[in-house]
Formats: C-alpha cells, structure tokens, sequence
C-alpha cells in the first residue's frame, strides 16, 4: 500500500471520528471530575475532625482525588487543543487534495477544529474553579483540627 493510501486512510478516519474521540475524551474527564467533585463534598460534609490522631492523616484523607480534579483542569485544554490541531491539520490536508482554495470551506472547518478547543476550556475552568474551592475547604478543615488539638491540650 502506498504512502498516499495511507495518509487518505488516516485523513478519511480523522475526518470522521476526531469529534467523537475529542469530544467522547472530554465527555469522560467532565463525568470523573463531577463523581470526585461530589463525592469530595460529601466527604467533607460527613467528616468527623475528632477521629483524627496526626494532622498528616487528616490532610491525606482530605486531599484524596484531589490530584485527579486538578490533573484534569490541567490537561483538558490540551486535550481540546489536539482536537482543534489535528482539525486545522484536516482542513489543510483536503484544501491541498482539491487543489482549490475555497474561502467557505475553510472557515468552516477551522470553525468545526475550534469547536474542540472551546470543549476543552469547558471542561477546564469548572474543574479549576471546583479544585480552588475544594482546596480552601481543606485549609478550613485543617485549621479547625488544629484549634480543636491546641484546646484540648490546654484543657489537659
């Protein structure tokens, strides 16, 4: 099979199935961050502060998951930009392939890459601004263990 072939196949796929793939990845990153985010939450409405001996227990029962939300808002971006990349990448392969340059159909399909981009901030902002909020409730949670020791400790 030749070179050609091969990228005509490649090109015919990406055409295809680059929105589900980006879209179905974003999808699923959007699914684990509500699960963590909520189980997070209830976690730290139910938790019994006094059932703590060490402040590093406390801080790695609170934390937990944690690293997933933010390596999500990290890296959803990037997810949304290889979408919008390997779009861009299509429309340039078929603007060649037709040997005319056509300006309607470029705009749209720089339009449709875009759209990857704009899925990927989607995802992003939430899941940063879920992390920031989670974070303080840490913080909050941490102090009050703190206040709750040093007045036990007072009192004994």
């Amino acid at each position: 099979m030749s070179t050609f072939a091969n990228t005509e196949t490649l090109m015919n796929f990406l055409r295809t199935y680059l929105d589900h793939m980006v879209l179905g990845i974003l999808g699923l990153m959007s699914f684990i961050l509500v699960a963590f985010v909520l189980e997070r939450t209830f976690y730290y409405w139910l938790i019994k502060l006094e059932r703590f001996d060490h402040i590093e227990l406390l801080k790695t029962s609170l934390t937990r998951n944690l690293t997933t939300i933010s390596t999500i808002a990290a890296n959803a971006p990037y997810i949304g930009l290889l979408g919008t990349v390997i779009g861009i990448l299509v429309t340039f392969y078929d603007m060649g392939q037709s040997g005319n340059i056509n300006v309607n159909q470029i705009m749209v399909g720089l339009a449709m890459a875009l759209k990857a981009t704009a899925a990927g901030l989607v995802v992003a902002i939430p899941a940063i601004i879920f992390y920031n909020g989670l974070m303080r409730k840490v913080d909050t949670k941490v102090s009050v263990w703190v206040a709750m020791m040093e007045k036990k400790s007072s009192e004994a």
